[in-house]
């Protein structure tokens, strides 16, 4: 299941997973698993890429329901 759209919010706004890992001081593998929805980033690291990104954490994350 995907969790995150973090791979789609990145490239919405043009930017890299590449770009993402050195402004959070994390290896570029690990911010490429979370874009494959392998693993995911803490609640905290996703607060920290919405403010970065300048959006909503909640647009991180896919709907859990259709409502």
């Amino acid at each position: 299941m995907k969790i995150n759209r973090l791979k789609i919010v990145l490239t919405e706004q043009s930017r890299t997973s590449k770009w993402l890992a050195k402004e959070l001081g994390k290896s570029a593998s690990t911010v490429s698993r979370w874009c494959t929805n392998e693993v995911q980033p803490s609640v905290e690291t996703l607060a920290e890429i919405a403010q970065l990104l300048k959006i909503d954490v909640r647009e991180l994350l896919n709907p859990t329901s259709k409502s």
